[in-house]
C-alpha cells in the first residue's frame, strides 16, 4: 500500500525523509534547499563541477557518459524517493537542473565568463518557461519527468547558446 504525504504532513508527523546520500544527491548537496530559488541555486551550484570538467579536460564522449550516469541514477532515486513520500517533483529536488545546466554547456565546452552567463540564463529561461515537448514531461508524476524536462531544457537552452556563441 503506497502511503501518500505532503511535505507539510511529513515535518507534522516527524517522519524521517530520504537517506542522507538520496538527499545529498537529489538536492545537489542540499543546495535545492535554499528557500529562495532552489532551481537557480541549483544551477548556480553547477558551475564548480563545469570548471572541474573542463580543468580535468574531459572529452565529449566522458562528459556525455558522465550526464548519462547522472541522468539515469537521477530518474530512480527520484522516481523512488517521490513514490516512498508522495511527491511529484518537489522543489528540492535540483539535479535535474544539474544535468540540464551539464547538457547546455555541452554544446559549447567553454568556462568563460560570459559564456557560463549566457549558459546560465538561456537554461533558467528554458527550465522556467517549459517550452514542448518539455512542458509535456514536467505534468508526468514520476522521476522520468521530475528529470526529463530539464533535459529537453538543456537542449533547447544548448542549441541556442551554440548559436549565440558561434555567430555573436
Amino acid at each position: 500500500m503506497e502511503r501518500q504525504t505532503s511535505v507539510h504532513s511529513m515535518k507534522e508527523q516527524k517522519i524521517q525523509g530520504p537517506r542522507l546520500p538520496h538527499m545529498l544527491f537529489l538536492s545537489w548537496f542540499y543546495t535545492g534547499k535554499s528557500p529562495k530559488a532552489p532551481g537557480t541555486v541549483g544551477s548556480l551550484a553547477t558551475l564548480p563541477l563545469i570548471y572541474l570538467l573542463h580543468y580535468f579536460n574531459v572529452n565529449i564522449y566522458g562528459l556525455l557518459g558522465i550526464i548519462l550516469v547522472l541522468y539515469v541514477a537521477a530518474v530512480l532515486v527520484a522516481q523512488n524517493v517521490q513514490l516512498e513520500f508522495g511527491l511529484k517533483d518537489p522543489q528540492w529536488i535540483v539535479i535535474d537542473e544539474v544535468i540540464g545546466m551539464l547538457i547546455t554547456w555541452t554544446f559549447v565546452r567553454v568556462v568563460d565568463f560570459p559564456t557560463l552567463f549566457l549558459v546560465f540564463s538561456l537554461f533558467r529561461l528554458f527550465d522556467i518557461y517549459k517550452i514542448w515537448p518539455a512542458s509535456y514531461f514536467d505534468k508526468m508524476s514520476h522521476g522520468f519527468g521530475t528529470i526529463t524536462d530539464d533535459v529537453v531544457s538543456g537542449v533547447f537552452a544548448g542549441i541556442l547558446t551554440k548559436i549565440v556563441v558561434t555567430f555573436f
